[in-house]
């Protein structure tokens, strides 16, 4: 199973901005990251809510499982890569 996480719902303006990046990084940078759709899937969903604890109550979401960090909405390339790699980044509001 995949440490990275990105969750997104499909008709989301953000989370699509968000994936390009995601597509970006794992062309530039080989890192890859699980994509779970949650709004036309409950499982995903359900996981999502697991997983969020509160922290941001929407997509687009970013979970780093073996750090324990997130990002919570859109962010930069270069801060969602150094979420990817376990660097300090700027983990927003």
């Amino acid at each position: 199973m995949n440490h990275l996480l990105e969750f997104y719902g499909t008709e989301c303006p953000h989370c699509v901005r968000m994936h390009e990046l995601v597509e970006k990084l794992e062309k530039e940078e080989g890192i890859k990251i699980e994509s779970l759709e949650v709004w036309h899937n409950k499982e995903n969903e359900a996981r999502l809510l697991e997983l969020d604890k509160e922290f941001c109550g929407g997509v687009p979401f970013f979970y780093n499982t073996k750090t324990n960090k997130w990002i919570c909405g859109e962010t930069d390339y270069n801060n969602l890569k150094k979420w990817a790699k376990g660097e300090e980044f700027s983990q927003g509001e």
